[in-house]
C-alpha cells in the first residue's frame, strides 16, 4: 500500500488523484484556495489535498466564511484558523456584516467572498467539498420545485466564477458517508454545524428524511443513482445549450430584440425553449421562468398581431409577420 507524507494512502486518495487527472480539474503547481467550514466534507477535502500536495506541487490555502448564523460561529472560525496553523497553511477569514435571511442569500455572499479573496491573493482556483450526497440532494430539491434539466444537473465538477478563477468540486464522486469515515479514520475532529439538524430548512429535510426513506424503501444506493443522473444530465445540458446558442445566432435580429419565428418553427421544441430562454436572459433584467418562456414559444404559431400580456417590468412580445418583437 502506498503512503502519503501524512499517513496511509486510502481509496479516497486514489480516487481523488485519478479524478483530478481524468477530469483535468486542477493543474500541477496551481494556487488553490480551499473553502473550509470545519465540517466533515471540507476537512476530508483539505486533508486529501494536503496528502496529495507532494505529487501535484500545489500552493494551498484555506478560506472560511463566517455567516454569524450560530452562537458558536466565532468559535467555529477560530477552530478552522487553528487547523490552518497546524497544517501550516495560509488562511483567510471573512465575517458577514449582515446575517443572511436565506440559504440562497448566504450562498451568494459566500461565493462573492471566496472570489474576492482569490482575486486579491492570486489564487486561480477555489475548491469546495461538495459531494455526491449534495448532488443528489440538489437534484431532489430542484425537482420538487419544478426545475428543468438545467436545475437537475446543478453542482457541476468545474465552472468559471470569473475569466481567471475556476470553481472546482472534486468530491462529487464521493458520498457523505465516505467523507465521514475518512475523517474518523484520520482522527480529524469535525465541527458540528447545528444548523444542519434544523428541519425548517428544506435541504435538511431532504437529507434527514427523504433520502433515508428512498434508501430504505426504494434503493439503498439512491445517493449514487441520483448523482449519476445529474452527471448524465450535465453532458446533455451542455450539448443542448451549445446548440441553442448557435440557433439563437441564426434567428435573432441583429439590431433590435426580435426572433425569426419561421426559422425557429423548423427546430425541435427543446431547442426552441432554450433559444428563447437565452434570448430573454439577454433582453430582460431578470431571469425568465417557465411561464415566461412558454408565452414566447406560443407565439411561434400564433396569428399575425398576436401578443403576450406584459412580462414583469412591462415588456410585451408581439407577432409581426415572420418576426416576434419584444417591445421593452
Amino acid at each position: 500500500m502506498q503512503s502519503t507524507p501524512n499517513g496511509i494512502w486510502t481509496h479516497l486518495h486514489a480516487q481523488l488523484h485519478r479524478t483530478l487527472k481524468e477530469r483535468q480539474l486542477l493543474e500541477r503547481g496551481q494556487r488553490v484556495l480551499v473553502a473550509v467550514s470545519g465540517g466533515q466534507d471540507s476537512l476530508c477535502l483539505v486533508k486529501l489535498l494536503l496528502d496529495l500536495q507532494s505529487k501535484w506541487g500545489w500552493d494551498l490555502a484555506i478560506a472560511h466564511c463566517n455567516h454569524r448564523w450560530r452562537t458558536d460561529s466565532d468559535a467555529n472560525a477560530d477552530y478552522v484558523h487553528q487547523l490552518a496553523q497546524t497544517w501550516q497553511l495560509p488562511d483567510y477569514q471573512q465575517t458577514a456584516e449582515d446575517v443572511s435571511t436565506s440559504e440562497a442569500e448566504a450562498r451568494s455572499w459566500r461565493y462573492q467572498v471566496l472570489t474576492a479573496i482569490a482575486q486579491q491573493h492570486g489564487y486561480s482556483c477555489i475548491v469546495t467539498g461538495h459531494t455526491a450526497s449534495d448532488r443528489a440532494e440538489t437534484l431532489l430539491y430542484n425537482l420538487v420545485r419544478g426545475s428543468g434539466a438545467d436545475g437537475l444537473q446543478a453542482l457541476v465538477w468545474k465552472r468559471s466564477l470569473t475569466p481567471d478563477i475556476q470553481l472546482v468540486r472534486p468530491l462529487l464522486g464521493t458520498t457523505r458517508a465516505e467523507t465521514g469515515q475518512f475523517c474518523q479514520d484520520a482522527q480529524l475532529q469535525i465541527w458540528d454545524d447545528t444548523t444542519n439538524h434544523d428541519l425548517t430548512y428544506a435541504r435538511n429535510r431532504i437529507r434527514q428524511e427523504l433520502l433515508p426513506y428512498l434508501q430504505t424503501h426504494f434503493n439503498p444506493q439512491a445517493e449514487h443513482a441520483l448523482s449519476q443522473t445529474a452527471e448524465l444530465l450535465q453532458a446533455e445540458v451542455e450539448y443542448l445549450e451549445t446548440q441553442a446558442a448557435a440557433l439563437l445566432q441564426q434567428v435573432q435580429h441583429p439590431d433590435r430584440p426580435g426572433l425569426n419565428r419561421s426559422l425557429l418553427q423548423k427546430t425541435p421544441l427543446a431547442l426552441q425553449r432554450r433559444a428563447v430562454r437565452q434570448f430573454l436572459q439577454q433582453t430582460l433584467p431578470y431571469a425568465p421562468n417557465f411561464e415566461h418562456i412558454e408565452k414566447l414559444v406560443a407565439l411561434m404559431t400564433a396569428p399575425n398581431r398576436s401578443q403576450t400580456d406584459p412580462f414583469p417590468g412591462g415588456a410585451i412580445a408581439q407577432v409581426e409577420g415572420t418576426w416576434i418583437w419584444l417591445e421593452l
